[in-house]
């Protein structure tokens, strides 16, 4: 539901919304979409995002921001995600897609599930990506996408990826299904074209819908269409917490003192409130994050000895902040000697 904040007279409409996009719109049409069926003379929905473009051509989860929501975004931004696509194998077209132009053909050997088998392994686990030319990121100012549809083709850095998960099915003997998991930054298209070439062909998409974000799922998104034919009222009936793109267990509750205080942008000492709970939870978050800088920088500096627990004590780590009547109230970064910084608070 919206937030009774008012702006502008107008309640500010927060929260996050899963769209299942259409074929066709690019994923900044969606949200303009959203943000129209959200307005009305007092609900002010002027602010949105969403957590991840996805190609005019691809369809599936979408999640959008709206409002307080906007501010913790990137936790969706940089989550893994998993789509299901297909792989016409023959053709290669200058976009990855079937929105493209094909550039060249070449024949398509046998194959069988022996050899996509074996072929899902060659691509499993940490490796590197050139971005396609067709693609929004930027060098020197100018979207890649501005240089191809040009001509001119740039240089592009290798990124680095991980494919957690990939299974590759044969659907007849000229197209693939591949379903993947993989790290933020992965660039379907290009897995396709890398899988055709392996299989000594070229090869494009056909189609491309994403099924999940983080530990969203397309099973609980809503379409656009259906979405316009509910009255406004239960549209609002649609969005999820202000919070749900923040995947952090931990929180802690706040006097209303302190949530004075930490809304004045002040520092607390909150060592009485830190659990055990809490302090295994930021222990296991600063071994997981710090351990291998503690062992570098002792590294490179020849010491003999570094005292782990001095500088543990001092590593702040996020936690949920939550007032009396357990509403969210934001993020903090809190450390195990007791100081609780305010990092990202909403607004009501």
């Amino acid at each position: 539901m919206p937030i009774p904040a008012k702006q502008n007279d107008k309640i500010k409409v927060s929260g996050v919304l899963l769209v299942d996009k259409p074929y066709g719109l690019t994923s900044q049409q969606v949200v303009s979409k959203v943000k129209y069926l959200f307005k009305s003379p007092n609900h002010d929905s002027k602010k949105a995002g969403h957590t991840g473009t996805l190609d005019p051509m691809a369809t599936g989860l979408l999640p959008i921001c709206l409002g307080e929501a906007t501010k913790f975004s990137h936790y969706q931004l940089d989550a893994d995600k998993s789509y299901q696509a297909t792989i016409l194998l023959g053709g290669q077209t200058d976009t990855g897609d079937a929105q493209g132009q094909v550039i060249a053909t070449a024949s398509v050997p046998t194959f069988d599930a022996a050899a996509l088998e074996e072929l899902t392994q060659q691509f499993l686990g940490a490796q590197q990506q050139i971005p396609p030319m067709y693609s929004a990121l930027k060098k020197d100012g100018k979207k890649l996408y501005e240089y191809a549809r040009a001509g001119i083709d740039v240089v592009r850095e290798p990124r680095d990826i991980i494919i957690r998960s990939i299974r590759l099915t044969a659907l007849d003997h000229e197209q693939i299904q591949l379903t993947v998991t993989c790290s933020k930054g992965t660039y379907v298209r290009v897995l396709g074209e890398d899988i055709a070439k392996a299989l000594g062909t070229l090869g494009h998409l056909t189609a491309l819908r994403r099924l999940q974000v983080g530990s969203f799922k397309v099973d609980n998104a809503i379409t656009l269409s259906a979405l316009e034919n509910l009255p406004l009222v239960e549209r609002f009936t649609q969005l999820m917490p202000i919070d749900a793109c923040i995947e952090i267990p931990a929180q802690m509750t706040l006097t209303a003192e302190q949530c004075q205080r930490i809304h004045m942008g002040q520092r607390l000492n909150v060592s009485a409130q830190l659990t055990d709970e809490l302090h295994v939870y930021i222990s296991q978050q600063i071994l997981q994050s710090t351990s291998s800088q503690v062992v570098a920088a002792a590294t490179a500096a020849h010491e003999t000895t570094v005292s782990n627990t001095a500088l543990a004590s001092d590593v702040p780590v996020d936690i949920r902040l939550l007032d009396e009547q357990g509403q969210f109230l934001g993020l903090g970064a809190v450390s195990l000697n007791g100081r609780l910084q305010p990092k990202k608070l909403i607004q009501r």
